[in-house]
């Protein structure tokens, strides 16, 4: 029996060959692959805590990719790796590398000249990295993580929310959350914004 996966509004299903990169084969469900990865997200937070991370790091092709991994490497074989195939969301992915450096150079440029206040310098980098969709899955994941990572370690401020302090059921915060993205596809942040610091 192989893996057999449901998905949300906004998710990017996997190709057969992505999803043939299951490192866990007793895993048959949506519900067990989201525990397993939940598991390893953990650890990978409790790596941002317990390491020193600079700023010159973090804003590197070779950070985004090393997150990533920490975040989904104990589940996914490609964890790390820059997606090789289109998706419903996200540039073509033979601009990923390209389209990722110019990101990284801009939020340095809005660091260095205080172009926004630092929790829209770190919204709108959560926002780019996922429209440019770096990896075949667990992009929205990523770039909330990132935007925390710049939160906490550049600006030395708390993490966002992302919408959990708000009393409502999963699925209600993933459709505000999918509406504030479209928002911001837009060009109208405030709703990500608010969204990230709630």
């Amino acid at each position: 029996m192989g893996l057999e996966l449901e998905y949300s509004k906004g998710q990017s299903p996997l190709n057969e060959q992505e999803a043939n990169g299951l490192l866990v084969k007793t895993i048959s469900h949506h519900k067990e692959l989201d525990e397993f990865e939940h598991l390893n997200i953990e650890k990978a937070v409790e790596w941002t805590i317990h390491t020193n991370i600079k700023r010159e790091v973090i804003l590197t092709e070779k950070f985004v990719k090393n997150l990533h991994d920490r975040m989904f490497g104990d589940v996914w074989k490609w964890a790390g790796t820059f997606r090789k195939s289109e998706r419903n969301i996200g540039i073509k992915w033979p601009q990923i590398g390209v389209e990722l450096k110019k990101l990284l150079d801009y939020t340095n440029y809005w660091i260095d000249y205080k172009t926004y206040n630092p929790e829209e310098i770190s919204v709108r980098f959560k926002h780019r990295i996922v429209q440019i969709h770096c990896f075949p899955n667990g992009n929205g994941r990523h770039s909330r993580l990132m935007g925390d990572i710049l939160m906490e370690r550049i600006f030395n401020k708390e993490a966002f929310s992302w919408g959990c302090s708000r009393k409502l059921k999963p699925k209600t915060i993933r459709s505000i959350y999918i509406s504030a993205l479209k928002e911001a596809d837009q060009g109208n942040i405030v709703p990500l914004l608010e969204f990230a610091k709630n």
